[in-house]
């Protein structure tokens, strides 16, 4: 991923979030990713991590219409995906969709999830349209695709205890999680994928 890349999807976050009054904690750790595949328009996410505890996670993410976060699951976290600005689909599937499918495909069984807290059934694969303040919990096995349908979204994320390098599970076994990096100019910031390495 071109540092230059990494730098628009920066400014572009950080402007998001001040016109909306989202203030980030003094040195925030940032987490920009276009999953190892090139394509940051297409699948790409601009990540703030908010708490990084033993027992839990707090992360705000930031995304334009087009990119997607990538098909995946985890074995062990437990997550609440949160609209906080804007409007966020999700593909949801109780089950590993066949490699090679969109992640909209429907087709395994439904999913029994909690939507702001309430209990629902939803058809695998369908898209779940979540408008700001509105939030999903995801249990662990549920493989989960998300990105805006406005313009931009601020998403947030609160889970149980975080592990970025062993607990991301995708479906395309081509994605990596932290991309290298191509210095074609100067860090507007370091990555926290920069420390992980």
């Amino acid at each position: 991923m071109k540092r230059s890349i990494i730098n628009l999807a920066y400014r572009k976050a950080l402007a998001c979030f001040t016109r909306h009054h989202w203030a980030l904690p003094p040195a925030p750790q940032w987490d920009i990713t276009d999953f190892g595949l090139g394509n940051f328009d297409q699948c790409g996410l601009t990540l703030v991590n908010l708490a990084a505890e033993p027992e839990y996670c707090e992360k705000l993410m930031y995304a334009w219409r087009g990119q997607m976060a990538p098909c995946h699951t985890h074995a062990k976290k437990k997550e609440d995906i949160i609209c906080r600005v804007g409007e966020l689909a999700l593909a949801l599937h109780a089950v590993r969709p066949p490699a090679g499918t969109d992640a909209h495909t429907p087709g395994d069984a439904p999913l029994r999830l909690a939507i702001n807290g309430v209990p629902v059934s939803i058809p695998a694969g369908r898209l779940l349209v979540l408008p700001a303040g509105h939030r999903v919990t995801l249990t662990p096995g549920i493989w989960h695709a998300f990105g805006p349908v406005s313009a931009e979204c601020i998403i947030g994320e609160v889970s149980t205890a975080n592990d970025d390098v062993n607990d991301n599970i995708f479906l395309d076994p081509a994605i990596g999680r932290f991309p290298g990096i191509e210095e074609d100019e100067s860090a507007a910031i370091h990555l926290l994928s920069e420390s992980v390495r």
